[in-house]
C-alpha cells in the first residue's frame, strides 16, 4: 500500500553564504514574506504568493559551519556548493504511520516522525529521502496549527496583500526533476510505488509504454508524468520526469546534470489564470523570460491555433508565451493544466532565465 501525499505545503530552496536570492524572490517575482526563523548560523524565510510557498534557507556564515541536521527545522541540509531547490514538503493526514509505511518499502528516514509547538498549536513532521539526487520530502501534519506559517517560525508583520499588481499566482502546478539517463522511469515507478501517485500523458501523441519524446538538434529528451491521487488541481501535485537523449549532451537536462552536479529539481511550474497580465507585470519588476525563435508564431497553423484558442499571436509573440493545443480530458489522457475554451482546450506556458548564476534552477508560469 503506497502512502497518499495532498498538495505541497511548500518548496524549499538551500542558498550558499549570502547569495541573496531571498530578495529577488520578493522584489522581482513579488512574493510576499510570512515568517522567519534565525540562529547564529542558518536563517529561513517563508515567502508566499496565493498557495504556493517558497522556503529560502540561507547560511550566515561562509564556508562549513557545522550545522547540524537540526539546524534546518523541516528539512535536511543537503549541503550545498550552489543553489539547489532541494525539498518537497507534503501535507499529510498521519505523518507517523506514513513514515512507518515508507520505511517498510526500504526508504531513508532522515528525520524520524517529529513534533514541534508553540503558542499556535503543534504540528508532526518526517523527512524522507527521494529515490532522486538531492531531493527530500518533508511529510507535515498541520491540521492542529493555526500560526500563519509553522512553529518555531516567527510571523512577519504588515505583509501585504497579493491584489492590484497585475501578478495572478494561485498554486504549484508541477514540479520537474531531471534525472541521469534511464533514472525517468525509475524515478516514476518509485513515486508510484511509495507515495501513490498515478501516471498521466503530457501530449496527445504519447504512448503509455514510451513516454513522451521531444525531439529535434539539441533537445532529444524524455518526459514522463505523474499525479498526486488526492485533491483538486490547487490541492494536489504533478511530478514530471525528464531525462537527455541526445548524443551529443548539449541540451538543457544534460547542461542541468553538469552544473548542478548531479539529478535534482530543474524549475517549479507556478500556476496563473492570467499568464499574459501576469507576464507583463512580473516583466516590469525586472523577471526575465526565455523568448522562443520568431518561427515558433509563424509555423503553418500556429496563427490559426492560438486564434482558435482566444488568443492574440501578435501578443503572445511579443511576450514570448508558448500556446499549444491539449488533449481533451474526455479522451482518455487527462490534462488538468489545461485551459477551457468554448472550441478546444489549450496550455500556455513561459519560462523564466535560470534563477541562479548556473544553468539549473528556473521556474515557470503555466
Amino acid at each position: 500500500m503506497a502512502a497518499s501525499l495532498s498538495r505541497p505545503c511548500f518548496i524549499s530552496l538551500h542558498m550558499p553564504f549570502r547569495q541573496g536570492w531571498a530578495q529577488d524572490l520578493a522584489t522581482t517575482f513579488r512574493f510576499h514574506p510570512v515568517a522567519v526563523r534565525e540562529t547564529p548560523r542558518i536563517r529561513q524565510l517563508a515567502l508566499r504568493r496565493g498557495s504556493a510557498i517558497f522556503l529560502i534557507n540561507e547560511r550566515l556564515a561562509p564556508g562549513p559551519t557545522g550545522a547540524s541536521s537540526h539546524d534546518f527545522l523541516y528539512d535536511v541540509d543537503p549541503r550545498p556548493a550552489l543553489g539547489t531547490a532541494s525539498n518537497v514538503c507534503f501535507e499529510v493526514d498521519d505523518v507517523p504511520w506514513l513514515c512507518k509505511r515508507l520505511q517498510s518499502q526500504g526508504c531513508s528516514l532522515p528525520v524520524p516522525p517529529t513534533e514541534v509547538r508553540d503558542d499556535g498549536g503543534s504540528v508532526t513532521y518526517g523527512v524522507v529521502s527521494s529515490i532522486v539526487g538531492n531531493v527530500s520530502h518533508t511529510l507535515l501534519d498541520r491540521s492542529r496549527y493555526q500560526g500563519p506559517f509553522l512553529p518555531g517560525f516567527q510571523p512577519i508583520q504588515g505583509v501585504p496583500l497579493a491584489t492590484g499588481d497585475g501578478i495572478d499566482i494561485t498554486h504549484f502546478d508541477h514540479i520537474t526533476y531531471v534525472c541521469p539517463r534511464g533514472g525517468a522511469r525509475t524515478a516514476l515507478d518509485w513515486y508510484q510505488r511509495c507515495f501513490g501517485f498515478h501516471r498521466f500523458l503530457l501530449n496527445p501523441q504519447e504512448r503509455p509504454a514510451d513516454g513522451y519524446v521531444l525531439g529535434g538538434q539539441g533537445v532529444g529528451m524524455l518526459l514522463l508524468a505523474l499525479q498526486s491521487a488526492q485533491g483538486t488541481p490547487a490541492h494536489s501535485c504533478k511530478l514530471v520526469f525528464a531525462e537527455s537523449l541526445s548524443q551529443d549532451g548539449t541540451n538543457q537536462v544534460d547542461t542541468f546534470l553538469e552544473q548542478h552536479g548531479g539529478a535534482g529539481i530543474q524549475h517549479v511550474g507556478l500556476r496563473t489564470t492570467d499568464i499574459v497580465a501576469t507576464t507583463r507585470a512580473l516583466q516590469q519588476h525586472g523577471a526575465r523570460f526565455f523568448t522562443p525563435p520568431t518561427a515558433y508564431y509563424s509555423q503553418g497553423g500556429k496563427a490559426e491555433e492560438i486564434q482558435g484558442a482566444g488568443q492574440d499571436p501578435n501578443t503572445l509573440a511579443e511576450l514570448g508565451i508558448l500556446l499549444d493545443t491539449a488533449v481533451p480530458r474526455d479522451k482518455g489522457h487527462p490534462d488538468t493544466h489545461a485551459t477551457d475554451s468554448p472550441c478546444q482546450e489549450y496550455l500556455m506556458q513561459i519560462f523564466t532565465h535560470p534563477i541562479f548564476s548556473e544553468e539549473t534552477f528556473f521556474l515557470e508560469l503555466i
